[in-house]
C-alpha cells in the first residue's frame, strides 16, 4: 500500500517553499509514502514557482495534505485562499473527509502572525472534514526552539537570509513524518 501526500504551498520569496521541501523529506522518510509538491496559481503576475500548480483532481486523490503559506497580515496569502474558494465541488462530494492534514507558515519576524495564519489555514480544511495534525510537545525541539515551530504546525522566521534553522528543519520533517504515518494508518 502506498500513500500520496500533497505538500501544497504558496511562496513569494522562498521561505515557505523551503519548509514545504523539509515536510516532503519527512513524508518520504516513511516507507511507501510519496510527497507531491504543488503550488497555487498567482493572482498578480509574480514569477512562476518551480513546482507545478495543483489540480482539483490531484487534491481529490491525495491521501493527506500539508498546506503552507507566508504570513500576510496574520492570514493566509490571497492566492491560497483563492484556490480553496474554488473547491466547492470537492466539499459537496466529501472527497477530503477523514483525510489527515497539517499546516505550515513563515513570517519575516518572530511575532509576525504565524499562529493566526496557521489557524486561518485550518478553517477550510475543517470545513472539508479533514483531520488536523499539529506538532505534539513530545517533540523535544518544540520546547527549545527560539525560531520557528509551534504546536499548530511548522513555521520559520525568514528575517535573515541564512535559510531555515536546524530547529525549523527538524520540526518540519517531524510534522511530515507524522502526516505520512497517519495517512498510512487511515488508509489501512
Amino acid at each position: 500500500m502506498s500513500c500520496q501526500i500533497i505538500v501544497l504551498y504558496y511562496s513569494r520569496h522562498g521561505s515557505t517553499r523551503s519548509i514545504a521541501r523539509q515536510i516532503a523529506r519527512g513524508v518520504e522518510s516513511i516507507p511507501h509514502c510519496e510527497a507531491i509538491l504543488r503550488t497555487v496559481e498567482e493572482i498578480s503576475g509574480s514569477a512562476p514557482s518551480p513546482d507545478p500548480v495543483i489540480t482539483l483532481q490531484e487534491l481529490k486523490q491525495c491521501d493527506g495534505l500539508a498546506m503552507g503559506s507566508p504570513v500576510w497580515f496574520g492570514n493566509m496569502a490571497a492566492p491560497l485562499k483563492h484556490f480553496w474558494d474554488q473547491t466547492t465541488s470537492i466539499w459537496i462530494s466529501g472527497e477530503l473527509i477523514d483525510k489527515p492534514a497539517c499546516v505550515f507558515s513563515s513570517s519575516s519576524t518572530l511575532h509576525g502572525g504565524q499562529e493566526t495564519t496557521l489557524q486561518s489555514m485550518m478553517l477550510p480544511l475543517l470545513h472539508h472534514g479533514m483531520m488536523i495534525l499539529g506538532i505534539p510537545y513530545s517533540e523535544p525541539t518544540l520546547h527549545t526552539t527560539t525560531s520557528g515551530g509551534t504546536p499548530y504546525g511548522a513555521s520559520a522566521v525568514s528575517s535573515s537570509n541564512s535559510g531555515l534553522t536546524a530547529e525549523e528543519v527538524e520540526l518540519a520533517q517531524q510534522l511530515g513524518k507524522r502526516l505520512a504515518t497517519t495517512a498510512l494508518k487511515v488508509k489501512e
